[in-house]
Protein backbone atom coordinates (compact mmCIF):
# COMPACT_ATOMS: atom_id res chain seq x y z
CA UNK A 1 0.00 0.00 0.00
CA UNK A 2 1.15 3.51 -0.85
CA UNK A 3 -0.12 6.71 0.73
CA UNK A 4 0.18 10.03 -1.06
CA UNK A 5 -0.41 13.44 0.50
CA UNK A 6 -0.46 16.61 -1.57
CA UNK A 7 0.19 20.09 -0.24
CA UNK A 8 0.99 23.55 -1.52
CA UNK A 9 -2.25 24.58 -3.15
CA UNK A 10 -3.76 27.98 -2.62
CA UNK A 11 -5.04 31.18 -4.15
CA UNK A 12 -2.75 33.14 -6.45
CA UNK A 13 -3.09 35.79 -9.11
CA UNK A 14 -2.61 35.22 -12.80
CA UNK A 15 1.07 35.10 -13.70
CA UNK A 16 2.22 33.99 -10.27
CA UNK A 17 3.77 30.66 -9.27
CA UNK A 18 3.07 27.79 -6.90
CA UNK A 19 4.90 24.63 -5.99
CA UNK A 20 2.88 21.56 -5.10
CA UNK A 21 4.36 18.71 -3.10
CA UNK A 22 3.38 15.07 -2.95
CA UNK A 23 4.74 13.10 -0.01
CA UNK A 24 4.70 9.34 -0.39
CA UNK A 25 4.83 6.67 2.27
CA UNK A 26 4.37 2.92 2.38
CA UNK A 27 5.67 0.43 -0.16
CA UNK A 28 7.11 2.97 -2.58
CA UNK A 29 9.51 0.40 -4.02
CA UNK A 30 6.53 -1.15 -5.83
CA UNK A 31 5.92 1.76 -8.16
CA UNK A 32 7.86 3.33 -10.96
CA UNK A 33 5.99 6.42 -11.97
CA UNK A 34 4.36 9.43 -10.40
CA UNK A 35 1.89 11.66 -12.12
CA UNK A 36 0.05 14.88 -11.51
CA UNK A 37 -3.53 15.26 -12.65
CA UNK A 38 -6.10 17.99 -12.22
CA UNK A 39 -9.83 18.19 -12.18
CA UNK A 40 -11.85 21.24 -13.10
CA UNK A 41 -15.34 21.57 -11.63
CA UNK A 42 -17.75 19.38 -13.52
CA UNK A 43 -15.07 17.84 -15.71
CA UNK A 44 -13.10 14.64 -15.81
CA UNK A 45 -9.68 14.34 -14.28
CA UNK A 46 -6.98 15.27 -16.80
CA UNK A 47 -3.30 14.53 -17.13
CA UNK A 48 -0.81 17.27 -16.28
CA UNK A 49 2.63 15.69 -15.98
CA UNK A 50 4.39 12.45 -15.14
CA UNK A 51 7.89 11.41 -14.16
CA UNK A 52 9.60 8.05 -14.05
CA UNK A 53 10.56 7.71 -10.43
CA UNK A 54 13.99 6.12 -10.82
CA UNK A 55 15.14 7.60 -14.15
CA UNK A 56 13.56 11.03 -13.77
CA UNK A 57 12.19 11.25 -17.31
CA UNK A 58 9.45 13.86 -17.55
CA UNK A 59 6.38 14.16 -19.78
CA UNK A 60 3.83 16.96 -19.90
CA UNK A 61 0.43 17.80 -21.24
CA UNK A 62 0.61 20.37 -24.04
CA UNK A 63 -1.43 22.81 -21.98
CA UNK A 64 1.28 23.12 -19.33
CA UNK A 65 4.46 22.44 -21.29
CA UNK A 66 6.98 25.20 -20.73
CA UNK A 67 5.19 26.50 -17.62
CA UNK A 68 5.08 23.52 -15.27
CA UNK A 69 7.97 21.35 -14.09
CA UNK A 70 7.65 17.99 -12.41
CA UNK A 71 10.47 16.71 -10.24
CA UNK A 72 11.13 14.24 -7.46
CA UNK A 73 13.44 13.70 -4.54
CA UNK A 74 13.84 9.95 -4.15
CA UNK A 75 15.60 10.32 -0.80
CA UNK A 76 12.61 12.19 0.61
CA UNK A 77 9.99 10.13 -1.26
CA UNK A 78 8.51 13.41 -2.41
CA UNK A 79 7.47 14.71 -5.80
CA UNK A 80 6.89 18.29 -6.80
CA UNK A 81 5.03 20.26 -9.42
CA UNK A 82 6.39 23.71 -9.97
CA UNK A 83 3.78 25.85 -11.72
CA UNK A 84 4.85 29.14 -13.26
CA UNK A 85 2.91 31.74 -15.23
CA UNK A 86 -0.34 30.46 -13.83
CA UNK A 87 -3.55 31.23 -15.69
CA UNK A 88 -7.17 31.26 -14.52
CA UNK A 89 -7.76 28.09 -16.56
CA UNK A 90 -5.24 26.30 -14.32
CA UNK A 91 -7.75 26.57 -11.50
CA UNK A 92 -8.54 23.01 -10.41
CA UNK A 93 -7.99 20.41 -7.75
CA UNK A 94 -4.59 18.85 -8.32
CA UNK A 95 -3.91 15.21 -7.51
CA UNK A 96 -0.73 13.20 -7.43
CA UNK A 97 -0.87 9.53 -8.28
CA UNK A 98 1.52 6.59 -8.41
CA UNK A 99 1.64 3.83 -10.99
CA UNK A 100 3.44 0.51 -11.28
CA UNK A 101 4.23 1.34 -14.88
CA UNK A 102 7.59 1.78 -16.52
CA UNK A 103 6.03 3.09 -19.72
CA UNK A 104 4.68 6.62 -19.91
CA UNK A 105 1.00 6.52 -18.99
CA UNK A 106 -1.29 9.52 -18.96
CA UNK A 107 -4.73 8.13 -18.18
CA UNK A 108 -6.04 8.05 -14.60
CA UNK A 109 -6.97 4.37 -14.76
CA UNK A 110 -3.29 3.44 -15.12
CA UNK A 111 -2.52 4.88 -11.69
CA UNK A 112 -3.29 2.70 -8.69
CA UNK A 113 -2.64 5.10 -5.83
CA UNK A 114 -4.01 8.61 -5.36
CA UNK A 115 -3.72 11.46 -2.94
CA UNK A 116 -6.66 13.47 -1.65
CA UNK A 117 -5.96 16.50 -3.82
CA UNK A 118 -5.00 20.10 -3.22
CA UNK A 119 -6.95 23.04 -4.59
CA UNK A 120 -5.34 25.67 -6.78
CA UNK A 121 -7.23 28.84 -7.59
CA UNK A 122 -5.86 31.41 -10.01
CA UNK A 123 -7.60 34.75 -10.10
CA UNK A 124 -7.49 37.02 -13.13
Amino acid sequence: QVQLVESGGGLVQSGESLRLSCAASGKTSNWYRLGWFRQHPGKEREFVATISWWRGIENYADSVKGRFTISRDTAKNTAYLRMNSLKPEDTAVYYCAAAQKVAVVTTPREYAYWGQGTRVTVSS
